[in-house]
């Protein structure tokens, strides 16, 4: 679809401009000189639809070229292309990246007592889903909540029903497809069982054989990349082994070959709790951080959720390779786990964008929520108030942060020459972002509601005047409902047999 926005307002590098913005076929392809991230800015000729053109060539030539894709401009005053959108008293920025989530634990948020992450998780996993169209409904919430609030690609960390994991990657996959959001589909495996991811401590433990063969878990994830990997769709899979609590290292080196032959993004978990980094101790005698750089998971298409209990020389590591680290606030505090040291990681030239975790341990798939605590937290970590995240910063690590860690920065992140048009324009005139002062930190620092007008994910819109153009809202509230019931008083077996043991190993006796 071409599209033109008038009279819209975008950042530039330290101010706003209201420019118009011409959209073909899904790609941007020109922006004015002060555009926002200010990645390469362009010359001030570069203001013209043709601008940039070496001799002989002509804008048809080009858009020919590039397949699909576009050069079209922004500028004060374009030539309406296509479709005509009133922009006027709104805000446009590229679209933010839900760097990290689980979207069938939408069944448990609000449920699952305060407990540490290894005694959350085994309640988890007592009452996850085992229900296709529960893996469907969640999918579909979680993607809602994620354009509502400044999203426009989810990664999917997906748990996958036993016996049917095909099928529960398949249900996700068409949730994504039918609401239109960009979707990183990373299936969860592990090849060890639950008690594996306790430390040990002063005693010898015997755990149970997983149920699935490492070699299984390799082939299923590569027939999922055949079926299922379609980057130029906005769909695409990754390998993601849950963490080195509950995975061989036969398990991260098979990931490693599946990334290398099919050109795929890395993503784990990586030391979110004490009880990791002392089980890295045990199983490596040397930090899972240093572990993982030798066996060579890490790199510029990893991408690793948490990162707290990371010492010096782990940071310097993340940075020689040029890891991501996605950044859970929420779930961080909700669990107990810790505060990421984000400031030490950005000083130090690692790459980090914001995720919003699991709906139940964060018990919300609100983005500019997880950005706006993830900014302002450090606050409290660092007393040099010149070393704090400014709004501006955050919105480009939510953005140009989330496309690096999934290696898209040449195609996503920035209002910037041929990137895809994955862009949210928010209505200024929302009562929370009233009265009128700093639109960006209104948009950060507030509490935006209702603020969200329209999304666009490569090109097509999926959010217009504030509702959703490709399903109907209200028909998956009433199935999240009707598949729900109100419980308060369950209890977990699992967690029973395992918190004296945890409370040992632990030190918390």
């Amino acid at each position: 679809m071409n599209f033109t926005i008038q009279n819209v307002l975008i950042a530039t590098v330290d101010d706003y401009a209201t420019v118009d913005v011409q959209v073909v076929d899904g790609a941007i392809a020109r922006i004015c000189p002060e555009g926002f991230p200010p990645e390469n800015p362009l010359p001030e000729r570069s203001r013209s639809v043709s601008a940039g053109l070496s001799s002989g060539q002509d804008a048809e030539g080009i858009l020919g070229h590039r397949a699909g894709e576009a050069i079209a401009a922004i500028a004060p005053s374009l030539e309406v292309i296509g479709t005509a959108i009133n922009g006027e008293n709104k805000l446009l920025l590229p679209g933010f990246f839900n760097a990290h989530s689980h979207s069938s634990e939408m069944w448990q948020r609000g449920i699952i007592p305060p407990l540490p992450l290894e005694l959350w998780l085994a309640q988890l996993y007592d009452f996850a889903p085992l229900d296709l169209e529960k893996v469907y409904l969640s999918a579909l919430g979680t993607a809602v909540e994620t354009l509502f609030s400044g999203g426009t690609s989810v990664v999917d960390h997906l748990i996958l029903i036993p016996g049917k994991e095909l099928e529960t990657i398949a249900t996700a996959v068409r949730a994504y497809k039918e609401i239109g959001i960009r979707a990183f589909v990373s299936p969860l495996i592990q090849d060890e069982s639950m008690t594996a991811g306790i430390p040990s401590g002063e005693t010898k433990q015997n755990h149970e054989a997983y149920f699935r063969s490492t070699q299984a878990t390799l082939e299923l994830i590569e027939e999922a990349v055949r079926q299922f990997h379609r980057p130029d769709e906005g769909m695409s899979i990754l390998v993601a082994p849950t963490g080195i609590q509950l995975c061989s290292d036969a398990l991260f080196q098979g990931c490693i070959e599946l990334s290398d032959k099919y050109n795929l993004c890395r993503h784990s978990h990586l030391l979110e709790t004490k009880a990791q980094e002392k089980l890295a101790q045990e199983k490596y005698g040397c930090s899972a951080v240093e572990h993982l750089g030798r066996i060579g998971y890490l790199g510029d298409r990893t991408s690793l959720a948490h990162c707290i209990h990371l010492t010096d020389t782990d940071i310097a590591i993340l940075a020689e390779t040029k890891s991501t680290v996605v950044h859970n606030p929420l779930s961080n505090l909700r669990l107990g786990s810790g505060i990421a040291p984000i400031l030490k990681y950005r000083q130090a030239g690692v790459n980090v964008s914001f995720g919003c975790d699991g709906a139940s341990s964060n018990d919300s798939q609100d983005l500019l929520e997880a950005i706006k605590i993830g900014s302002i937290l450090h606050n409290i970590t660092d007393f040099d108030y010149q070393h704090w995240i400014t709004p501006r910063q955050s919105v480009e690590m939510a953005s140009l942060g989330g496309a690096k860690g999934l290696n898209m920065a040449d195609k996503l992140g920035s209002l910037t020459v041929g990137k895809k048009a994955d862009l949210v324009m928010y209505d200024l005139t929302s009562l929370s972002l009233l009265p009128r002062t700093d639109p960006i930190g209104l948009l950060i620092l507030g509490r935006p509601t209702n603020a969200v007008e329209s999304v666009w994910v490569n090109g097509k819109q999926v959010v217009a005047n504030g509702k959703v153009t490709t399903i109907n809202v209200d028909d998956l509230r009433q199935q999240l409902y009707d598949h729900s019931q109100w419980d308060t008083k369950r209890k977990s077996q699992t967690v029973a047999q395992l918190e004296a043991y945890y409370r040992t190993v632990m030190d918390l006796l």
